[in-house]
């Protein structure tokens, strides 16, 4: 099944080179793989997912503090995803991070995993804001949006 896109979550393209970006490196292990030794297919998520995760928190926001304080959460509407080449067991990759926009409510994000320069794995992700109490997208709160706002 193909994941739901919409005019906000197009192909992801390479951001420009002066884009301010966030990078998280990791390495691939075993439990990464699949038999052959290849990274399975939806870890590749898992790392784009951590290096969100990460971004946020080197800007000083704590997801759990802020459902905590605020009920405020954030979901994956919607990915686009492109599989260009394999990593391996041992590879070391790094994530690299972009906002593509940001919206009251949403922001995207383009993603590449990368071995080196090379681009393995390219993903745009729509990333709703949602009260957590009601179930429902609210506004993203100012700080924070500024906050990201600055990294966009």
């Amino acid at each position: 099944m193909q994941p739901k896109t919409s005019r906000n979550c197009a192909p992801a393209t390479s951001p420009p080179a002066s884009a301010p970006a966030h990078s998280l490196r990791l390495r691939v292990y075993y439990e990464d793989t699949d038999a052959g030794g290849v990274v399975y297919y939806a870890n590749y998520l898992k790392y784009c997912e951590r290096a969100r995760t990460e971004w946020l928190r080197a800007l000083g926001i704590a997801q759990q503090a802020l459902l905590d304080t605020s009920g405020i959460g954030f979901m994956v509407r919607s990915v686009q995803a492109e599989y260009l080449s394999s990593a391996r067991l041992d590879d070391e990759l790094t994530v690299a991070s972009h906002i593509q926009g940001l919206r009251r409510a949403s922001i995207v994000f383009d993603q590449q995993v990368r071995r080196g320069h090379e681009v393995l794995f390219t993903a745009r992700t729509l990333v709703a804001s949602i009260d957590m109490h009601r179930h429902k997208p609210t506004a993203i709160p100012a700080h924070l949006h500024a906050l990201l706002e600055s990294q966009a």
